[in-house]
């Protein structure tokens, strides 16, 4: 992940099994809602998984990476799916298992600090 300049969004890569990584633009609003609501790990012994792709200039400069106007989670057994609705069609759905949802947490609550929160 990367911060814009200006603290309002996050630019997001996501690895995908069978497919080409994913760029999405995260609105703030989202970054403190997730930071919020997604679990914190509870299990010692939880793997962490591979490294996350790196975000480039090259991503920010791309204006065919999408951006996020809402997300919709769900909790599932040791899994979390996240519905992003998009500026653009087709939305996109990811599933994270434990260990990416922990990993996502962590590097959100680091990005925290440059984003604005204005719902606080």
């Amino acid at each position: 992940m990367s911060c814009d300049r200006v603290g309002n969004s996050l630019l997001a890569k996501f690895s995908t099994q069978g497919a080409s990584d994913i760029g999405l633009h995260i609105p703030a609003s989202i970054v403190f809602w997730l930071l919020k609501h997604l679990p914190v790990n509870q299990d010692p012994t939880l793997q962490p998984p591979p490294a996350p792709p790196e975000v480039t200039q090259q991503d920010w400069n791309n204006p065919n990476i999408p951006h996020a106007l809402t997300l919709n989670c769900r909790e599932l057994p040791g899994k979390l799916r996240m519905a992003f609705n998009l500026d653009r069609e087709p939305n996109l759905v990811l599933v994270l298992d434990r260990g990416n949802v922990e990993l996502m947490r962590q590097i959100l609550a680091l990005y925290s600090r440059e984003l604005i929160d204005l719902d606080a």
